[in-house]
């Protein structure tokens, strides 16, 4: 790396959901990557070739990353104070999925990935209970 290079690269990379602060929240977002992470988990499961389960396992891995950014983003950008206040169990609630999501990551067994689902559908309820749901998510349970 040239002098060039070392003063102009970034001090920080900065990661966010929206850098807009769109107001745009759906705990469906991370529902559908735990729907991958159980498919690809079934999939890796029927599979004998290696080379095929090792790309399995490196795809699975990135979107159970994914569905734990999701939550992570519901959980602090989404859900405000009043929102613990009404339903107590809601950090415990997020926690769970979040952990959920690290031991999807780390699991090939379809289980483990449908208690991800599990653990989202829990947040998904609580968020649609919430008055601000109505304005900001996409796809309310029917």
């Amino acid at each position: 790396m040239n002098l060039v290079e070392r003063v102009l690269r970034p001090r920080h990379v900065a990661h966010a959901h929206c850098d807009l602060f769109c107001g745009v929240y759906d705990p469906a977002q991370a529902n559908i990557e735990a729907m991958s992470c159980l498919k690809i988990a079934e999939k890796y499961q029927a599979s004998d070739d290696e080379v095929f389960r090792a790309r399995c396992i490196s795809i699975k891995e990135e979107r159970a990353e994914l569905a734990k950014e999701h939550l992570m983003v519901l959980s602090v950008d989404f859900f405000k104070p009043h929102h613990f206040e009404k339903f107590p169990d809601l950090s415990d609630v997020l926690w769970n999925a979040m952990r959920a999501a690290g031991e999807a990551k780390k699991s090939m067994d379809p289980a483990v990935s449908q208690a991800l689902l599990d653990a989202i559908a829990e947040v998904a309820d609580i968020f649609w209970q919430t008055d601000e749901s109505k304005a900001t998510g996409m796809y309310p349970p029917s």
